[in-house]
């Protein structure tokens, strides 16, 4: 159980810590210099660090979920994701990494006059590495920030300043990351009674994706569509960034013989506890680079994952669907493809899909209704959650990833860990960084880095070659960005990809649609959707009437801290 330890830890330390707003009171009592007398206390310090990260919470409405992309939905419509969301009173991702920072920088202060500072290097890479991700999500909102590097009262002058350029910040993040790789033991020396915390890996992994999002903003928010100086230079350091975790011969995809095709469903669920056909745990996960670690027992994930999402209340639109490739690596034709039986458009495609999405007709399990041994037994077939399953909600396309299928599990009390950062993403920030960077990639370079993501449970399907393109009249950059689409589904990317591509005007405002509906099987096995409104192609029309301006691009600042600093300046169109 020593891996835990960092579940333990992580309670002792937010125990200590003081929650404060903007306008916290000048002193904290962690900030008495008597505290900070051994590694120790620095380490525990640093270990609150550790619950500010994304977790399965931020799947659902969080400012990063898929929830407000194109891809995804619910029953109740998402201000953010139709773009009317208005400004706000109060924001507590502006506030939250403010404080956050605070923390950081707290640990950061003590440990310049620390005596032995060798012996703290470590927690000073975690206090670099964790302001940087603060930093980071207020890039990612806001454009602009105050860069703080010291504890400061909200009186301080420095908080009522103007906020630093977004370029000044990217390479404040930049450097942060860049000292924290340096500082962070490599990932196979981390004991395992500190199992969980970060690694060098992890922060040049965190690198690659600060990098690559504003390497590719930058390029694309500039006018013009071209790769600048700017944006080369930071596409560059996420290239080599993602190389060196790629080189350190430490991560290697999840894709044990015994689970086949699927393994990518199966790496979203491991538990300790007999979670797939295979009796795989945890440990044979090589994928994950630095997570939420949970555990059924002594931290479970608390959240109703499973039963929140298998076949309930939240829809996958068609765009999602008819974005994964046919088996033999082409796109599918809308126009043309078989929808005639629910089943049907299932049927030779890319294997993620039927990982990530129930088809129609086959059997389903949940804690509600587990699975057994796993043999698919008259006995195992019984005991389903859902028998021969039959759309009959929203868009018609439902999600499996994220839920268990273990039987008789509480609700809540499943213990599979939230991947912060995995492989594959670093293996997709290479390959996208190498193409926009340079204009073209090479074959080699998707060999070891794309290719491997899309062969994963697609062992028979075409590489992406430059000759696989040409020959098939395809576009590299749409099949990069379609790699990635169809392997970080709700993980929380899309909608900041959007963004960072600068192609959310054009996708975010395209009606949300669900299954074809009219000829098909839907009719008479979906007969109450024939009330519901449908598309020219006979498709369920979910939502429609969705805008995208140029000013959803980024979030506006809250009133509260315009009043507090007037200086700060409302981002462009949200003061009009």
């Amino acid at each position: 159980m020593k891996r835990l330890n960092l579940h333990i830890v992580l309670g002792l330390a937010a125990a200590l810590s003081l929650s404060s707003c903007l306008d916290f009171e000048p002193k904290t009592q962690l900030a008495d210099t008597n505290y900070w007398s051994t590694p120790d206390q620095f380490k525990l310090f640093a270990t609150q660090f550790y619950g500010w990260t994304r977790d399965f919470r931020q799947l659902g409405g969080n400012v990063h979920s898929d929830d407000r992309s194109d891809i995804q939905t619910a029953e109740v419509l998402d201000l953010y994701s139709n773009g009317t969301n208005t400004i706000p009173t109060s924001d507590k991702n502006y506030t939250d990494n403010y404080n956050r920072i605070r923390q950081a920088n707290i640990l950061l202060e003590r440990a310049e006059t620390y005596s032995t500072p060798e012996d703290i290097s470590i927690y000073v890479g975690e206090a670099k590495f964790f302001r940087a991700y603060c930093f980071f999500e207020l890039l990612q909102l806001y454009g602009d920030a105050i860069i703080v590097e010291k504890p400061l009262d909200v009186a301080a002058p420095e908080m009522q300043q103007a906020r630093n350029p977004r370029g000044e910040v990217a390479d404040f993040i930049i450097r942060d990351l860049q000292d924290a790789a340096e500082l962070l033991p490599a990932f196979k020396a981390i004991a395992s009674s500190d199992e969980g915390r970060v690694s060098k890996e992890a922060a040049y992994a965190f690198l690659s994706r600060v990098a690559l999002y504003e390497g590719t903003w930058q390029k694309f928010h500039d006018g013009k569509g071209q790769n600048t100086e700017r944006s080369s230079y930071l596409l560059d350091i996420a290239a080599k960034a993602a190389n060196e975790v790629m080189i350190s011969g430490t991560f290697e995809l999840f894709k044990p013989a015994d689970l086949g095709i699927w393994a990518y469903k199966y790496l979203f669920i491991l538990e300790n506890e007999k979670s797939n056909p295979a009796g795989i745990t945890k440990s044979a996960n090589k994928e994950y680079i630095f997570t939420r670690r949970y555990d059924g027992v002594i931290s479970p994930i608390g959240l109703n994952i499973t039963q929140g999402r298998l076949g309930n209340a939240l829809y996958v639109t068609r765009k999602m669907a008819n974005m994964y490739l046919q088996s033999n690596g082409l796109p599918v034709d809308p126009e043309t493809w078989d929808y005639s039986t629910m089943a049907s458009e299932f049927e030779n495609r890319d294997n993620r899909m039927q990982n990530t999405l129930m088809v129609p007709g086959r059997n389903y399990w949940s804690p509600g209704g587990g699975r057994i041994d796993w043999t698919g037994s008259a006995e195992e077939i019984a005991n389903a959650a859902f028998k021969n399953f039959t759309p009959g909600d929203g868009t018609g396309y439902f999600p499996q990833k994220w839920c268990c299928e273990r039987d008789g599990v509480a609700t809540g009390k499943e213990g599979y860990d939230y991947p912060i950062i995995r492989y594959a993403e670093v293996l997709l920030n290479y390959a996208e960084a190498v193409f926009e960077r340079d204009g073209k990639i090479e074959d080699e370079d998707l060999r070891i880095s794309l290719n491997l993501v899309r062969k994963r449970v697609n062992p028979d399907m075409p590489d992406l070659t430059n000759e696989f393109v040409s020959s098939n009249a395809l576009d590299m950059r749409t099949e990069i960005r379609r790699e990635r689409t169809v392997e970080l589904f709700d993980e929380c990317f899309r909608l900041d990809d959007l963004k960072r591509w600068k192609t959310a005007e054009t996708e975010m405002p395209m009606n949300l649609t669900g299954v074809k509906w009219d000829g098909t099987e839907y009719e008479t096995r979906w007969t109450s959707a024939a009330s519901k409104d449908k598309d020219a192609e006979g498709c369920i029309l979910h939502e429609s009437g969705r805008v995208w301006t140029e000013r959803n691009y980024l979030y506006p600042l809250p009133v509260d801290q315009l009043q507090l600093n007037p200086n700060l300046g409302q981002n462009p169109g949200w003061d009009e």
